[in-house]
């Protein structure tokens, strides 16, 4: 269906795609992988043809291939009603139907026309499964929590997140052959990934399709790929492993472990061989300046020989050792650079840290969640689950005293100090730098701002890059920087790995088990549920529901 051969692409002088070839054939599911920056958006910009390689090339090896794209966040404009925005993407009925008459009337005048017979059976294809992504058109925009709006709506009226989901809808009901997709996980909640993950999987339209998917949420990729791309950050190549991501990761630490063990015992026979040759010259030393020296010829000679064996011996070690330096050395295995957050002492807090009675959230006089009543404890990791819209993050807000409460209060215990970052980091102000945000919440010396930064991926001038100028992944690591530098022991993190990639969600993970104080994050990220939080809250239908997790 689709192969890549030797693509290269560089930005200056700068190489991010080096030597890409691979093969996606009907049917098949592959992960791209990496770390932010690494080039996997770039890589389907150029296979959608939205970007030109520096040389290498690709093809679709069957004739008629619908190539279908998802750029990451993308937003339709506002210039069209809903209905128009899907009909145009997913193609006309009538006038497929009446291409397909038309031809099979020309090909009964020329039955051996083999150009006319292709075209025939491409256009009548096409109809099917247009036909097709016509009849679901309901269950996809229902899944995706968008039937409830007319037909006609304009599509100003909806949100950034509608829209995203909108154009996620379109690409699915367009039935494309191959699917790229970038990110195509952002903005659904855990209903909406489920189905997502099945239609993926099982439907008609797509159980014979390629896809290439870009995605941070493991438990997606553990559930739809069949096989990963990994693209490397330091060669900028690509290696192909099959399985799901989790096969792949086992297939990794695997390696990981046979290049740290290698690593050692070479160190070691270096070590062993250094002191061999040390020992063995300083015996050929002794021996020139000892009985050798003397006049008794006979002892000259046979000192003279054993030196000159012993030389030899040394040399030997010596060969055998610059080999091992050059030729046969094994690097040390090095660890990726990821986000290093290490929360540091906070201000122990009360038993009882928070306590909802009766609690109403809302905006003006519209109540989205009421009667809430709950208690959290010290050291508690709470994940707040539940539908886009729920409530989810005006609950949130309302905690952290950015919103009244709607009815009933919010109860703080002793010694609270609540640290709050918000879903897209509107509460870092984009006039200033990462260097003077963190400054502003802590006084430190430069040199100190400079390398608590560059535990978040900040090196160099970064520091000082305006932060309405960093992307949105730049700006969630600068979050956590401010919620670590601030000595906080509530925090309320409203989707704070959306834009993190799987390395980096891993040491937040980890760092937020280790953090001494407790935690209420919205998240959708099942993976990343199941290792962090010790509870679950759920809103459904405007009530709280509270899991605690044995």
């Amino acid at each position: 269906m689709l192969t890549v051969h030797s693509i290269t692409k560089s930005y200056g002088i700068e190489p991010i795609l080096k030597d890409i070839s691979f093969t996606l054939n009907p049917g098949e599911r592959l992960g791209l992988v990496g770390p932010n920056g690494c080039g996997k958006t770039t890589l389907l910009r150029i296979l959608a043809g939205e970007e030109s390689p520096d040389s290498g090339s690709f093809i679709l090896t069957h004739p008629g291939v619908q190539l279908g794209y998802l750029p990451q966040g993308m937003i339709p404009g506002d210039d069209q009603t809903l209905s128009c925005y899907i009909d145009r993407k997913t193609g006309d009925v009538p006038k497929l139907t009446a291409r397909v008459e038309s031809l099979a009337m020309d090909l009964v005048e020329r039955p051996n026309d083999e150009s006319l017979q292709l075209e025939y059976d491409q256009t009548l294809a096409r109809l099917e499964l247009v036909s097709q992504g016509a009849g679901c058109a309901g269950e996809v925009l229902g899944a995706l929590n968008l039937n409830h709006f007319p037909a006609e709506t304009p599509l100003y009226q909806l949100s950034g997140g509608q829209k995203t989901r909108l154009a996620l809808a379109r690409l699915l009901l367009s039935s494309p052959h191959l699917l790229l997709l970038d990110e195509p996980t952002n903005h659904l909640d855990i209903d909406m990934l489920k189905w997502l993950e099945g239609w993926l999987v099982e439907s008609p339209m797509c159980r014979k399709a390629g896809v290439l998917v870009v995605s941070h949420d493991r438990t997606f990729l553990d559930r739809i790929v069949n096989g990963i791309l990994e693209l490397d950050q330091e060669t900028h190549k690509i290696r192909q492993f099959y399985g799901n991501y989790s096969d792949y990761l086992e297939i990794k630490l695997s390696e990981h472990r046979r290049h740290q063990q290698a690593y050692s015992d070479q160190q070691a026979e270096i070590h062993r061989l250094r002191a061999a040759a040390a020992q063995v010259r300083g015996d050929a030393s002794f021996k020139r300046g000892g009985k050798g020296d003397s006049g008794d010829k006979y002892a000259k000679g046979f000192f003279s020989d054993q030196t000159t064996g012993t030389i030899r011996r040394a040399k030997h070690i010596e060969k055998r050792l610059q080999r091992i330096l050059t030729d046969d050395r094994i690097e040390k295995p090095k660890a990726s650079w990821q986000i290093k957050l290490e929360f540091g002492e906070t201000l122990t807090s009360g038993r009882q840290v928070l306590e909802l009675e009766n609690l109403g959230v809302g905006y003006g006089d519209q109540p989205l969640l009421h009667e809430l009543n709950a208690v959290v404890r010290f050291g508690e990791r709470i994940a707040l689950i539940g539908p886009n819209g729920a409530g989810k993050t005006t609950l949130l807000r309302t905690v952290a005293g950015e919103l009244p409460p709607m009815g009933g209060r919010v109860r703080l215990g002793t010694n609270v100090c609540i640290g709050y970052m918000a879903q897209e980091q509107e509460q870092l102000d984009p006039e200033i730098d990462a260097f003077e945000t963190i400054q502003h919440i802590t006084p430190m010396p430069e040199t100190a701002v400079r390398s608590f930064l560059h535990k978040y991926l900040f090196s160099q001038d970064d520091v000082f890059t305006p932060v309405g100028r960093l992307s949105y992944g730049e700006r969630a690591r600068l979050s956590l920087a401010c919620l670590v530098a601030g000595g906080n022991n509530l925090l309320l993190l409203d989707e704070p790995i959306n834009h993190l990639d799987i390395p980096s969600r891993t040491r937040f993970e980890e760092a937020l088990v280790d953090f001494n104080g407790t935690v209420i994050a919205v998240v959708h990220d099942r993976y990343f549920i199941e290792g962090f939080a010790s509870s679950i809250w759920e809103i459904r239908n405007g009530q709280l529901m509270v899991e605690y997790k044995s």
